[in-house]
């Protein structure tokens, strides 16, 4: 059967050759029988920025990797996740949490799968609040776990995960934020729904969000949306062995195409070709 993929980046900076990794795999197992989607991830109203979404888009059109149908921008559809969210506080799986990041620091003593601090569950039984601190709303995970009678699996078809049925951990990462206090909604939230939405059959994505995957298959689950399965390839790593991040300066397209690279020698650049050899199924 044609698989329906996605790409998803959040417009925080400029394209690079990590991006370029990850859309080339999703087209790939895409195939040219399915469908390969774009989404613009943008609900981070700190990080996001309006001038790096449509240089993302200018970029991808400059190296042929157009999607199929329209770009869903998440911004333009906060009122359907704010919906998931009244649907959780109905049934009793979500809670009110005024905890900063500095009291949470200070009183976690559990590290996550994927390398975070585990919530220590403060506000979970807390019945008032310090007046004037704003809210995140946090998914009682022990509670959504008995709802859904355990953890839920994942059929995995990457090649580096190691393909067939993957077993979730999602008790490991404890009570995690779900609407945030700056922009209302969180990204395990956005991403799980419009991947329902969209009709996505498949997700890829980096090995970095390996772990994530658990947490998301318990939001699916408790809403009722489909099962995908999953590819997660590998990173793009510098000469040092480290992810490339355009935080720390990786090279980007809009910086290639001013250094006179065509976009045919940017998609076959050696540390892309490289990654997807290792990655594709």
């Amino acid at each position: 059967m044609p698989l329906t993929t996605r790409f998803a980046p959040s417009p925080t900076g400029r394209l690079h050759l990590g991006h370029v990794v990850s859309a080339l795999y999703g087209r790939a197992l895409a195939g040219s029988d399915g469908r390969f989607l774009l989404r613009v991830e943008d609900t981070d109203r700190i990080r996001c920025r309006p001038a790096y979404g449509a240089a993302l888009l200018k970029d991808l059109t400059w190296l042929g990797l157009r999607p199929a149908g329209a770009v869903r921008v998440q911004s333009a559809h906060l009122s359907q996740y704010e919906a998931v969210l009244r649907n959780l506080q109905a049934r009793h799986l979500l809670y009110p949490c005024s905890c900063t990041r500095r009291e949470i620091s200070a009183r976690s003593t559990v590290t996550a799968p994927d390398g975070s601090r585990v919530y220590p569950g403060t506000c979970r039984n807390r019945n008032s609040h310090p007046p004037g601190r704003p809210l995140a709303w946090r998914l009682n995970m022990q509670a959504a776990l008995e709802e859904i009678r355990g953890e839920p699996e994942w059929q995995e078809i990457g090649r580096l995960a190691g393909p067939g049925r993957q077993r979730g951990q999602a008790a490991a990462f404890g009570d995690i934020v779900l609407g945030r206090r700056d922009s209302g909604v969180a990204y395990h939230l956005c991403v799980t729904h419009d991947d329902a939405l969209q009709g996505v059959s498949c997700v890829t994505r980096g090995m970095d969000l390996l772990h994530a995957t658990s947490v998301q298959r318990v939001l699916q689950v408790l809403m009722g949306w489909p099962e995908p399965v999953y590819a997660h390839h590998a990173l793009l790593l510098d000469a040092e062995g480290r992810k490339l991040s355009k935080r720390e300066g990786a090279e980007g397209i809009f910086q290639l195409r001013q250094a006179g690279w065509s976009a045919h020698e940017v998609l076959a650049h050696p540390l892309v070709r490289k990654t997807l050899e290792v990655s594709l199924p």
